[in-house]
């Protein structure tokens, strides 16, 4: 596994902004500063000072020491809404725990293969998917192949056959666990321990979802900015709850994570506000801006971390992975309650 990045002795980070200070360097005016007193208006939105802000916390991130769970974290990223950031979120927290030294195993559970693409990995009709797993004919050691350009990220890449699997499977008396079983027995054969384990949920409520939230612990919802999204996250609520009520009572919801904010308009603030007074305990500080670069990136078959390293998208979705890791044990501590009954 790669090693985590560490902070370097001495150093500290701020909370609100990022920005690391040496001891004994009071009064001493950093790149960041200079650059702020270049280029603000006096307004704090310049874009001299949203450069300075960025690079502030990029190299905090640099210096920072990822936690790695006690144990395997399994999360499935789910909604039913299209056009959240579901696939996006999957790929990119996934590269960003890689970047940060985890070792993470992404399954892709959409026909679409979006995932499949983004991560740089083949995934073409015919080339062996999460298809073939849930059929029987290969197991998830057989189909798996490494992410380029992170030694510490591979994929179960999907396949448009993936469409039909739902169908085909229906009358199997284990249609519901059919990747759980080959998930848990991948698991118990395999020489690696893996930090992270992401499924990516296709945008509906059907068999391949179900199959995704009988094999996970956890249920990552992304959410995006605006009033429509709650509309559709109360609905999701209520699926997840049957699903824990008949098939997994051991799964929880972990985290939801806004998506597309823009910093600039109320409406972003109202609905972060929103979700955050009803699920204060699984509701990220970190919200993911709407970015250009994280829309480009799938077309050159690269995640944002890859693609705009120093980005806004890049740095708020490593900034993500890292309030995630540092809630482990919090997340483990609920699951394991679940399963003792209390």
């Amino acid at each position: 596994m790669s090693e985590s990045k560490k902070r370097e002795p001495g150093s500290q980070v701020t909370s609100d902004t990022g920005q690391r200070s040496e001891p004994g360097s009071e009064g001493i005016e950093t790149a960041s500063d200079i650059l702020t007193k270049i280029f603000s208006d006096g307004s704090g939105s310049s874009a001299g000072a949203e450069m300075a802000d960025l690079n502030a916390r990029y190299q905090a991130l640099q210096k920072v020491t990822v936690p790695q769970p006690p144990q395997t974290r399994f999360i499935a990223v789910a909604n039913q809404k299209g056009g959240v950031g579901k696939t996006t979120t999957t790929v990119n927290l996934a590269a960003a725990f890689a970047s940060l030294g985890s070792q993470v195993l992404v399954i892709d559970m959409d026909p679409q293969g979006n995932a499949s693409t983004a991560l740089g990995v083949p995934h073409e009709s015919g080339v062996p998917s999460t298809y073939d797993v849930l059929e029987g004919r290969y197991g998830i050691e057989e189909v798996k192949v490494a992410s380029p350009g992170f030694e510490t990220l591979e994929v179960v890449p999907s396949s448009i056959d993936l469409s039909g699997a739902e169908l085909e499977v229906a009358e199997l008396p284990e249609r519901n666990h059919l990747l759980k079983n080959a998930l848990a027995k991948f698991l118990k054969g395999s020489k690696k321990h893996y930090d992270y384990i992401f499924i990516d949920c296709p945008p509906s409520l059907g068999l391949l979802v179900l199959n995704a939230m009988c094999s996970v612990n956890e249920v990552l919802i992304p959410v995006q900015a605006e009033y429509y999204a709650l509309e559709g996250l109360q609905q999701l609520l209520h699926t997840i709850g049957l699903v824990q009520q008949s098939y997994n009572p051991y799964l929880v919801i972990s985290t939801m994570l806004l998506t597309m904010y823009d910093k600039r308009t109320l409406l972003s603030k109202e609905v972060f506000d929103e979700v955050r007074e009803h699920y204060p305990e699984i509701v990220l500080n970190t919200t993911i801006p709407r970015s250009v670069k994280i829309s480009e990136a799938p077309s050159f078959q690269q995640s944002v971390i890859t693609y705009d390293p120093r980005g806004a998208g890049a740095i708020s979705y490593e900034e993500a992975a890292l309030e995630i890791a540092s809630r482990s044990e919090q997340v483990l501590e609920r699951i394991t309650k679940r399963k003792q009954g209390e």
